[in-house]
């Protein structure tokens, strides 16, 4: 699965009202590091929540992984083109057809059928070499979120190609994230973040302050935006190729590969999406990284309460293009 490039850095409030105190909480997962923050009254309580939140994770990778060998989802794979249904658990039934709708309405440009696009690519970035023209046409063939059928009334899944590869990579982050956060209001916890290795999902206002404060750094610089985000109840996700890339034959690839063409994008282009939904949020990041900018910002408006920045280099120099309403994300400027 892949890991976002952007460095998101959370900056808390400390203050303390009435009996609600601040927990966090670190793990190693999915091969990302999870900050979790409860806001609670009782550290015990805090500390079993944050305990069965990790176990979530746990159990959700053991789903979704495409690096575990005996994830069901490479079980799931390793039938592709063998003509039968696989049942599958209800979690990797919903977000393989979470995604397969996310591909229809981006035209393609985010598929987690790319899987064997995208490890051609990481080998190509480990070995500082081009993949080879045969190869990267071998791996094209097996792309196609058309390959992939479902059976709803069995909560089974076809994959109609041998060799077919499903990288869950560009949505499971916020997925997951999001089913942490539910987990933690059904629990009593209101106030709770989960940075999900740059995938961020937030729930309530804590106690005190206005929101939580959420700062990106941007393309071709390592200082914050001089407007961190102000979250309520939300999701952001930012991805682009700031720090995962590999340059080869003095072309700059990113991490993020285009479906529709087999290669690692080179534009050179930092999204940031925010969300109520923790899953739009992560997929359209990935989306609106491969699509013309004119067609990112289309695709962002059938979705609610959901805007786009996209950052591009131009000259030399970042450009910004912003949906509509993204502006009112940003923290208040202090008067």
């Amino acid at each position: 699965m892949k890991i976002l490039s952007a460095c998101l850095l959370l900056l808390f409030s400390i203050p303390v009202f009435g009996q609600w105190r601040k927990f966090s909480f670190q793990q190693p997962k999915m091969g990302s590091m999870f900050n979790l923050v409860i806001y609670g009254t009782d550290s015990l309580a805090a500390a079993g929540a944050a305990a069965k939140a990790y176990q979530l994770i746990d159990t959700l990778n053991l789903m979704y992984s495409d690096y575990l060998p005996d994830s069901e989802l490479n079980r799931l794979c390793a039938a592709a083109g063998l003509g039968q249904w696989t049942t599958v658990s209800t979690p990797l039934y919903n977000i393989i057809r979470t995604a397969y709708d996310a591909a229809a309405w981006s035209g393609g440009s985010f598929d987690i059928t790319a899987g064997p696009l995208v490890r051609l690519w990481r080998q190509a970035r480990k070995q500082q070499k081009l993949p080879s023209h045969e190869d990267l046409l071998a791996a094209k063939r097996l792309v196609g979120y058309r390959y992939i059928c479902f059976d709803g009334s069995r909560r089974a899944i076809r994959l109609t190609k041998k060799g077919m590869q499903l990288d869950l990579g560009g949505i499971a982050k916020g997925e997951t994230g999001q089913r942490v956060i539910n987990q933690l209001q059904k629990s009593g916890f209101p106030y709770a973040l989960l940075d999900a290795g740059g995938d961020i999902v937030c729930s309530g206002t804590p106690p005190g302050i206005d929101g939580w404060t959420v700062a990106i750094n941007m393309p071709g610089s390592e200082s914050l935006m001089s407007r961190p985000l102000l979250l309520q109840n939300g999701a952001v996700t930012t991805s682009g190729d700031l720090y995962q890339y590999v340059v080869l034959q003095g072309t700059r690839y990113s991490h993020v590969v285009n479906p529709l063409t087999g290669y690692a994008i080179t534009n050179n282009r930092n999204v940031t999406v925010v969300s109520k939904s923790g899953v739009v949020a992560d997929w359209l990041t990935k989306a609106c990284t491969i699509l013309p900018v004119a067609d990112a910002l289309k695709l962002v408006k059938r979705f609610r309460d959901t805007e786009v920045q996209i950052a591009c280099i131009e000259k030399g120099q970042p450009v910004f293009y912003r949906s509509i309403l993204f502006d009112r994300y940003f923290l208040p400027e202090k008067r």
